[in-house]
């Protein structure tokens, strides 16, 4: 078999033939309960002295899971990422916000209105004024964490215009507001490219895969420079070659099989651990949504709510310690099930458009998809405390240096927890003083009250306490454990 998740040739880590064995391994076993019994006590969080640990599962373990529609087996598979959502990442969710910058594309992909063969949507590309223009509405919002997103290009978005915006976004100081990480979900590029981000302070190199199948690919992106796929699919080793410790993959769920897409996912997180010695710092669980020339309906993988939520506790049973995010191209009810089963972060407020958050129009002409939760960033706040969990603006880790191996080392023997809860606290504070409605600050300062004495170590709760009420007297500190 061309199965070799150590290799660094696509086709080898990727292997399609080992995809469609795991798929037939799934549909013999899905029904052998003692089979599926055993891998959900696998899967579940163990308690230790020092916090808790998980062992994650396989991508062929856990696509029996995915194939299984017994109801009891499902209900099971939900309690579980209950569990390790709340082990590893608790109550706590981290907020961030796109920021377009190009949708001018070279490439011709079937699912995009960026292709270049779009004639109806405007291009446009945002100078480094009107970035600042854009930063300073995400600010006044109050954003901490941006991820940039632009077309391929290589005239009129080459890595320079990158590197400048990402120095324009850092330089902004604006009342209160600063924007403390920068994370890129640009196209596939060169170890050498990867070095300059990395020495330009970005957090994440976030890369979807969009599909796993090589053929499907190949179709879907019929001309530009994402049409090869080896190169695509092996961004990640370069990025990590590159110094990017960091990585964040995701599929566009709903191009082709569901299971091909689950299985392919996770072993390219297998293969990233195999190689690198860390896995993905995030997975992302986008689906195809309707955009200006692109209809969902033509493709004829889309997947319903209830196995989307499915999906979302399988990747978190799978792969414990990996963040999970969901944006707003779903809407309220569905993040609200994901934020249950496993998600970590969210975006809130966003605008998919190029110049979209100094427009007052929406939708706007050059929206990337359609935006299904239109909500404020102040009424995402508002929501996520009433159903329980923290906002978080939290970037204390990048800035602190615990990234790759070093996070996932303190994700694994549970201590993050120690790091996470109480600058959760500190940030949430930070955003009801400068930015909250007077209901959304009432709610928040009554949650962080409970949450402070939540904290198990005294010593940790007393700085916490002790700085959140310097916030509240508008005597800042940059204090982060």
């Amino acid at each position: 078999m061309n199965y070799n998740p150590s290799s660094l040739k696509a086709d080898e880590f990727i292997s399609d033939e080992e995809i469609l064995e795991t798929l037939s391994y799934a549909d013999a076993h899905k029904d052998d309960y003692e089979l599926i019994d055993s891998i959900l006590e696998k899967a579940r969080p163990v308690k230790t002295e020092r916090g808790c640990t998980c062992k994650g599962l396989s991508h062929r373990e856990a696509s029996v899971l995915l194939a299984c529609d017994n109801p009891e087996k499902i209900k099971r598979m939900f309690e579980i990422a209950e569990e390790i959502k709340q082990a590893f990442y608790g109550n706590r969710i981290v907020l961030f916000a796109p920021l377009y910058l190009s949708n001018y594309c070279v490439n011709g992909c079937l699912y995009c209105p960026y292709h270049a063969k779009n004639k109806t949507i405007p291009r446009k590309k945002l100078s480094q004024d009107e970035i600042r223009n854009e930063v300073i509405a995400l600010q006044d919002m109050g954003h901490k964490r941006l991820a940039i997103e632009a077309g391929e290009d290589p005239q009129n978005n080459p890595i320079e215009y990158i590197l400048d915006s990402i120095k324009t976004i850092y330089s902004i100081n604006h009342k209160n507001g600063a924007i403390r990480r920068v994370n890129v979900n640009i196209a596939a590029t060169t170890v050498e490219n990867y070095k300059k981000l990395k020495d330009a302070g970005i957090g994440t190199y976030i890369l979807f895969q969009e599909t796993y199948n090589r053929k499907g690919y190949e179709e879907l992106h019929p001309t530009g420079p994402k049409h090869n796929y080896a190169y695509h699919t092996e961004a990640m080793d370069r990025a990590m070659e590159g110094g990017i410790d960091d990585v964040g993959l995701g599929v566009l769920f709903g191009l082709q099989s569901y299971r091909y897409e689950f299985a392919g996912l996770l072993m390219h997180a297998e293969h990233l651990e195999a190689v690198h010695g860390v896995g993905p710092h995030t997975i992302s669980v986008p689906r195809v949504k309707h955009a200006d020339d692109i209809d969902p309906n033509i493709f004829d993988n889309s997947i319903p709510d209830e196995m989307f939520e499915k999906i979302i506790a399988c990747i978190r049973i799978a792969v414990p310690y990996t963040g999970m995010i969901i944006s707003t191209r779903e809407n309220e009810r569905v993040r609200g099930m994901a934020l249950r089963l496993g998600i970590s972060q969210i975006s809130g407020g966003s605008r998919t458009s190029v110049g979209g958050y100094t427009e007052e129009k929406r939708p706007h002409d050059t929206e990337q998809f359609d935006v299904s939760d239109q909500r404020t960033l102040d009424d995402v706040v508002e929501w996520l405390m009433e159903k329980g969990h923290i906002p978080s603006f939290c970037t204390a880790c990048y800035r602190a240096g615990r990234t790759g191996d070093r996070f996932m080392s303190l994700c694994k023997s549970g201590q993050i927890l120690n790091c996470c809860h109480p600058n959760a606290l500190m940030t949430l504070a930070e955003y009801l003083v400068d930015y909250a409605s007077p209901k959304t600050k009432e709610t928040g300062f009554k949650m962080i009250e409970t949450e402070l004495n939540n904290i198990p170590k005294e010593k940790v709760r007393a700085i916490a306490r002790e700085n959140i009420e310097a916030i509240k007297n508008s005597n800042r500190r940059d204090f982060r454990f």
